[in-house]
């Protein structure tokens, strides 16, 4: 049965792919994106892909472009937008940090938080949370986003307990590193303010944990998981992908409990 889904972040990455891979399903797709260059492109590559969204403007950590969340009327919210930011966070000025937080915590909370009021009116909703693999795993250099991804973590299961008894789903994705362009992005912020000869800590090291930009996924495969997820009636309230990196998560956290210090 068709849904009207609402995705954030829908300029870029994987919530492009995804809005374009539901409407492909037959969806209504209410494809928000941050700026208004952006609305153009996401038409025209949806009118070469055969299909038609319904594209706006709603930069998320924008109060005016909130209230479109709460004009709109549909079954699903996606709260996708997010950004990122590498480097030591002994070192990553806390300003750089706290604008991380704007827009992945406290901005995905507010546009979460009008979804829920809807869906808690009508009794009916699904509310999905992209976290990613580091919402669990804590990653050298990349605490930043990590860190905001594990209070994606915390909200989403507080919210699933909260919003049960109004029948209102709550879920989270976790994908992995995928070749969107935002993983390489997320490490080259640092050189906004990273200088190896005044920060202690050696640029070598952070270059052995980029090497996983090497061996990131196929963005394409996380999309067809994303929209199975999505549009599902009943699914697994956290969706790790792919399959190694679900083992992954699991494997650290073990050795979490195992640590020492």
């Amino acid at each position: 049965m068709s849904k009207t889904i609402f995705i954030t972040g829908a300029g870029t990455g994987l919530g492009k792919g995804t809005a374009i891979g539901l409407a492909k399903k037959g969806h209504h797709v209410i494809a928000a994106v941050e700026i208004m260059a952006q609305i153009t492109s996401l038409r025209e590559e949806a009118e070469a892909a055969g299909v038609t969204l319904e594209v706006i403007k709603l930069d998320i950590t924008n109060e005016r472009d909130q209230q479109l969340i709460d004009e709109y009327d549909y079954d699903i919210f996606v709260a996708n937008a997010a950004i990122g930011e590498g480097g030591p966070i002994a070192e990553i000025p806390v300003d750089r940090v706290r604008d991380i937080f704007e827009t992945n915590v406290f901005s995905t909370l507010e546009n979460a938080q009008i979804a829920a009021n809807k869906f808690m009116k009508k009794e009916k909703g699904k509310i999905v949370f992209l976290s990613s693999v580091a919402g669990l795993v804590g990653m050298p250099y990349l605490a930043a986003y990590a860190s905001s991804k594990h209070a994606i973590e915390a909200f989403a299961k507080a919210m699933k307990a909260e919003l049960e008894e109004f029948n209102v789903q709550v879920a989270t994705i976790n994908p992995g590193p995928f070749n969107t362009g935002f993983n390489d992005r997320m490490f080259e912020e640092k050189w906004k303010w990273y200088n190896p000869n005044k920060n202690l800590t050696p640029e070598k090291s952070m270059s052995n944990m980029e090497q996983l930009l090497e061996n990131q996924y196929d963005p394409e495969d996380m999309i067809t998981k994303m929209v199975e997820v999505i549009e599902a009636d009943h699914h697994a309230f956290r969706t790790a992908y792919p399959q190694e990196i679900e083992d992954q998560m699991k494997d650290e956290e073990q050795k979490t409990w195992d640590a020492r210090v």
